[in-house]
């Protein structure tokens, strides 16, 4: 047997291994004190560049400011006849560079925690660890976590996006407001709504976005975002990117069913919402803190009632598609800014989801309860 090959069999011993360093595998691996980890990624962060999203705090606001791309005191919903703006002294909605802030964490790695850019191959999982390989090595490690993206069915509920990001020819009216939700687009096809960021007077992500069960050609979405900026007024002066993506809004298939896994692959995806950033901070920060304990059992990202109250929604809007304008904007109706950030966090208070309760058309909601 050659000198490479008896280096392949060689199987080096780690405590921990990560496969993944997307949004809850590098946290997790930023978080890492005196402890030997591995974290198996083959992609770079230029590669795994999009935008994630959430409603920053003044704490969030200083740890993410290196990866911050824009963030807005004031975001709105708008449909036909009804614009509805939000202002908040609490929060601000944070657009945030995944590839900057995977960069970032990649450089706060702590002594013992290395990461190998290449894909990890013949995992075979022991108890709560097991056995891969990565770039030509052979390991074992004690514990193995799992952030790589779950399985997403092929006709179950989902949020699938086009968007660009573009520099204007003109100065953006109000940039200082981000739009969440512009409803008014095509509805034909499923709940639609262009979502737009002015990161400055003449730079925009643009988003096409549905809520359906079915995915649309990717020319779809560039002719609604196309039309949109024509009703604005708006015209492009250079295209700087396109990203696309698919997010579940239904319960997933991790990739290995027998690692314990974490992030979206452990149902850190709010289901009515599609956000998960904050759900996965904070599922990480607990994990980690375990971790520094002996504790290795991954936390529940979101807790069982909020993901029965999502599920109802979902079930609402899969029955009766044209209900999904009218029930958004009645919940950013029912709540003030802070309240309608709480919520889409995942963290409303009672008087929050009371609020939003009321505000809901009650029959379509009680049969679906019924039906549950």
């Amino acid at each position: 047997m050659s000198t490479a090959n008896n280096a392949r069999q060689a199987s080096q011993q780690v405590d921990i291994a990560i496969f993944g360093g997307g949004s809850a595998g590098i946290t997790l691996a930023r978080k890492l004190k005196n402890v030997s980890a591995l974290v198996i990624e083959p992609r770079t962060p230029a590669e795994r560049d999009c935008s994630w999203a959430l409603w920053a705090d003044s704490a969030q606001q200083q740890e993410f400011c290196a990866a911050t791309k824009g963030s807005w005191q004031q975001w709105r919903l708008i449909d036909h006849s009804t614009e509805i703006i939000h202002s908040s002294n609490q929060y601000r909605y944070t657009s945030l560079s995944a590839a900057d802030y995977i960069s970032s964490s990649e450089g706060e790695l702590a002594d013992g925690v290395v990461l190998i850019r290449a894909a990890a191959e013949d995992i075979v999982s022991t108890g709560s660890g097991g056995t891969f390989a990565a770039a030509g090595q052979n390991y074992s490690a004690a514990q193995l976590f799992d952030s790589r993206p779950p399985k997403i069915g092929d006709n179950s509920l989902r949020q699938h996006f086009l968007g660009w990001e573009i520099r204007t020819r003109s100065p953006i009216q109000n940039p200082q407001i981000a739009t969440l939700m512009d409803f008014r687009v095509d509805q034909s096809r499923g709940l639609h709504f262009i979502y737009a960021l002015p990161f400055c007077e003449n730079r925009l992500l643009i988003e096409s976005t549905m809520i359906s069960t079915s995915l649309e050609d990717k020319d779809w979405y560039r002719r609604a975002i196309q039309q949109w900026l024509e009703q604005q007024n708006i015209e492009i002066d250079e295209t700087l990117g396109e990203e696309a993506g698919v997010i579940p809004m239904q319960a997933v298939t991790p990739v290995d069913s027998n690692i314990a896994c974490i992030g979206a692959a452990s149902g850190a995806v709010r289901l009515s919402s599609g956000y998960a950033f904050s759900a996965i901070q904070a599922q990480i920060a607990k994990l980690a803190q375990g971790i520094s304990h002996g504790n290795y059992l991954v936390p529940a990202p979101i807790s069982p009632g909020l993901i029965g109250m999502d599920k109802i929604f979902n079930r609402v809007l899969v029955a009766q598609p044209e209900l999904g304008v009218p029930v958004m904007m009645a919940t950013a109706r029912a709540l003030d800014a802070d309240g309608f950030a709480r919520f889409m966090l995942g963290s409303g208070t009672l008087l929050d989801w009371a609020k939003v309760i009321l505000a809901m058309p009650k029959i379509p909601f009680l049969k679906q309860v019924l039906q549950s």
